[in-house]
């Protein structure tokens, strides 16, 4: 158990490091087709396991509710997507490091992408770890199956964004090395978010469906504040839109046939 619980942890982890390892291998920068192309494919990836990872089961876990086996689901859906908005209000969002000047430009614009990404990367470490929290304390309506096809959804997920992560720093001047690195670091928190949220799983699973729907409207948030405007900035075009139906229809096809 210990094993695949720690499998489950890594595998997000190992998809930002392989995503920001592009950077030794790619000599230019991100064209805006291939930007438009990773976005809209994280994008069906993220939005098909908020779906069926957590917001179905969410719901399956209340179905003594009745009626109002949604309220939870709702519940933790706004409470998720309110908790990245105050984030974002909190903290430097992603897409103003295009604003700063000066001498040290270049280390401000590292800065305030990897905190962005890297706070954004909590929640998706926490819903891995709620689903393994879950199958850990028994619960029917969550498999260890399932648990691991959101861990590699989110690797997919995580893959186009350590590409997106560490790229564009090298192209600003950041040697490769550190590019990786950093990239790598806002990946890191993903494990390790996933692991607290197993330690406290007496806590967890009683507020499970909660903590589902939460991390759902979290990663339905990063899909609408950050990914939809990539695969739609610039001149129009279509490949961002057929992404993902891509990226959406393999994670629906992973998690209703592994799940």
């Amino acid at each position: 158990m210990v094993l695949q619980v720690t499998q489950g942890l890594l595998i997000p982890f190992l998809g930002t490091v392989l995503g920001s390892s592009c950077v030794f291998f790619m000599k230019r920068d991100l064209s805006a087709k291939l930007t438009k192309t990773l976005s809209g494919f994280a994008a069906g990836v993220m939005i098909a396991a908020s779906v069926w990872s957590l917001l179905i089961p969410a719901m399956d876990q209340s179905a003594d509710m009745g009626r109002l086996a949604f309220v939870p689901a709702v519940v933790g859906f706004m409470l998720g997507m309110l908790f990245l908005l105050l984030l974002d209000h909190v903290t430097p969002h992603m897409h103003l490091d295009e604003t700063i000047e000066g001498p040290h430009a270049n280390l401000k614009k590292t800065t305030m992408m990897v905190l962005a990404v890297t706070l954004h990367n909590i929640p998706e470490g926490m819903a891995v770890g709620v689903l393994y929290a879950g199958w850990v304390g028994g619960s029917k309506n969550i498999s260890l199956m399932g648990a691991f096809t959101l861990a590699l959804g989110i690797a997919i997920q995580n893959f186009p964004e350590g590409a997106i992560i560490s790229m564009p720093l090298q192209s600003q001047g950041v040697s490769k090395a550190k590019s990786w690195w950093y990239g790598v670091l806002s990946g890191i928190v993903e494990p390790i978010a996933g692991l607290i949220t197993i330690i406290f799983s007496s806590v967890i699973v009683p507020v499970l469906p909660y903590l589902l729907s939460f991390a759902a409207g979290a990663m339905i948030y990063v899909v609408v504040e950050e990914l939809v405007p990539d695969m739609a900035e610039g001149e129009h075009s279509n490949i961002g839109t057929l992404a993902f139906m891509i990226g959406f229809s393999l994670m629906m096809t992973l998690d209703v046939a592994l799940g």
